[in-house]
């Protein structure tokens, strides 16, 4: 067997049941561990855009919730939730769905814990996330290694390369434009934005997460006003295929209960990145007064990224596929499903595709770059940021002209790795996350958390240097 089909054989079996077991059976336990913190999400939602200057932060906790949005709203979205209807029928959106309720317990609650633990480097700016969580937390720092190796360097896979050339392939496709000169203009634009540091791509991210989510759900909607006569069908279609796939009829691929699940499953997991411990890399950053009010705010990405927009795509592929059957051809594929179901619409369906996918791609290489950037830091202190960044660039040049096949499996597979020391986290500390809730409760949100925030005397040379 060759290295590329071996590592596609073990991110197989790991995105299968097993991480599928361990995420959302974390996502129930932590719901119930919060007392189904879930029913605070409209009042988190108003929290996302109001400032608490007075807290201590680098970034407002809106722009560090639009910059994990800009990581997690990505081509998962759009393709992602196309793959899962192809291998696993239109049921798999229901569960799909469900992941998302369910995850944004577990996005709370591993952000609660990132920014409890987090910690001030020598200049003064906050690093938090997972490893300081497993390190400060647990006493883990071993542990804590493992995550910031896996996630500095899966970054430059899932978060670079990859991204960049779904932006270079949707041009030259779609306008012959050579992929050398997209090269060139996106990593010149990522290279703009990433050498002002997180406040750089926080005001980046302010102002084109809500731009690219608002102009692909209104698109969304109007596709699903053209499709209103199956619109109902198709709703009914996802219900019943999730436990009767058979119900389904023409137009989709058979499958069984099992492969819906797995397959909605494994997608919105992969799409929402609750339990990753992405997210709270970023949110460490946040203007805060308590851990609690940063985790409600987090939480949030999951409600938009999964139940909104998953679901809003899911919409509208199922009604499309039932509208038009002979997109059945395209069954197995997810790419060129939903390229097939969108361009069904007159005028305005392949618009909203790509600028869907370009803008999504775009900001997720900004997000991503955070994320490694962070975890390179823990690991070897800050005079690795300016090399970070170059490479960074680079890898974005490089993505954006050759083939990815393996870099796309090996960055799924260590990713996937990433949640396990993760989720350790925020199951032996669900004891705190738990008093943490209950103490900032009711009234108390807005109570300061009076604990200091200790200064990191080996931030410039890493727990490696």
């Amino acid at each position: 067997m060759s290295f590329g089909k071996l590592i596609g054989t073990i991110d197989g079996f790991l995105w299968g049941w097993p991480l599928i077991i361990l995420l959302f059976g974390t996502h129930i336990f932590m719901t119930i561990r919060t007392g189904f913190i879930q029913k605070d999400i409209f009042k988190a939602i108003r929290m996302s855009v109001t400032k608490d200057p007075d807290a201590e932060g680098d970034v407002s906790q809106f722009g560090a919730l639009t910059t994990a949005l800009s990581s997690t709203i990505g081509t998962g979205n759009i393709i992602g939730v196309g793959t899962a209807i192809a291998l696993g029928g239109p049921g798999s959106v229901l569960w799909m769905w469900l992941t998302g309720i369910f995850g944004i317990a577990t996005k709370y609650s591993e952000t609660l814990i990132g920014v409890k633990y987090r910690v001030k480097s020598e200049n003064g700016t906050m690093i938090g996330g997972a490893m300081y969580a497993l390190d400060r937390g647990l006493h883990a720092k071993w542990a804590g290694i493992i995550f910031a190796v896996l996630a500095a360097v899966c970054a430059f896979g899932i978060g670079c390369t990859v991204q960049a050339n779904a932006v270079a392939a949707n041009f030259t496709t779609n306008f012959g434009t050579p992929a050398i000169v997209i090269a060139v203009i996106l990593a010149v634009l990522v290279g703009l934005v990433i050498i002002g540091g997180i406040k750089s791509i926080t005001r980046v991210s302010e102002a084109l997460v809500p731009f690219m989510a608002l102009f692909y759900v209104v698109g969304c909607i109007i596709i699903l006003i053209i499709n209103h006569d199956v619109l109902g069908q198709a709703i009914v279609t996802i219900v019943t295929s999730a436990f009767n796939p058979q119900a389904a009829g023409g137009g989709f691929v058979g499958a069984t209960v099992a492969t819906a699940c797995r397959y909605g499953f494994a997608r919105g997991l992969f799409s929402n990145e609750s339990g990753m411990g992405s997210a709270p890399l970023v949110a460490s950053a946040a203007q805060t007064r308590n851990p609690k009010r940063q985790a409600l705010v987090s939480m949030t990405g999951t409600f938009w990224d999964t139940v909104i927009i998953c679901l809003m795509t899911g919409l509208v592929l199922v009604s499309s596929i039932i509208k038009h059957p002979s997109i059945d051809g395209l069954s197995g594929n997810g790419s060129e499903l939903t390229s097939k179901a969108f361009s069904m619409i007159p005028y305005i369906g392949l618009p909203i595709l790509l600028v869907g996918l370009i803008t999504f791609a775009f900001s997720t290489i900004l997000g991503w770059y955070y994320y490694g950037e962070r975890c390179a830091v823990y690991l070897l202190g800050e005079k690795i940021i300016m090399p970070y960044k170059v490479l960074w660039v680079a890898g974005v040049f490089i993505g954006s002209i050759v083939e990815l096949n393996l870099i796309w499996d090996l960055a799924d597979l260590l990713n996937g790795l990433m949640a396990i020391p993760n989720i350790l986290a925020v199951l032996f500390l669900s004891g705190v996350i738990a008093a943490e809730t209950k103490k900032y409760s009711g009234s108390h949100i807005d109570d300061r958390d009076t604990t200091e925030i200790p200064v990191l005397k080996n931030s410039k040379s890493g727990v490696l240097g």
